[in-house]
């Protein structure tokens, strides 16, 4: 799943994943993203700083609430220290500044899949 606001990058980051096999759901905000983790099991979700709501950092720990297991990967579009440390305060699996490169991202949902211990993977679509 794929959550983040920017209509326009949710879309790019979509087509990218797909391309490459995965099953895509996207979500603009936390409150659709954490009823559909209630009803569906992902594995990944890729969840930007800046949501309607709230910062996505402040989402984890509801989002992890609802499925311990599930590994979030979190983006953003500016980086500062503070921002930094507050994301990595929580249990996230990867962090990564946009625009990112495609392969690290490919990377680091790769990186999902083997350590929850499939070789390949569904990110939701629907």
């Amino acid at each position: 799943m794929i959550v983040d606001p920017d209509i326009k990058a949710a879309q790019e980051l979509s087509s990218l994943l797909i391309d490459e096999g995965y099953d895509i759901e996207t979500s603009e905000g936390i409150r659709k993203a954490a009823e559909r983790v209630k009803d569906v099991q992902f594995d990944c979700v890729i969840m930007d700083v800046d949501l309607p709501e709230m910062k996505g950092y402040e989402a984890v720990p509801i989002m992890k609430a609802i499925d311990p297991k599930l590994q979030i990967i979190m983006t953003a579009a500016e980086n500062t220290i503070d921002l930094e440390a507050e994301v990595r305060k929580q249990d996230i699996f990867y962090y990564c500044i946009k625009p990112f490169d495609r392969v690290e991202l490919k990377e680091a949902v790769q990186g999902v899949f083997k350590k929850v211990g499939k070789i390949e993977g569904v990110i939701r679509n629907e």
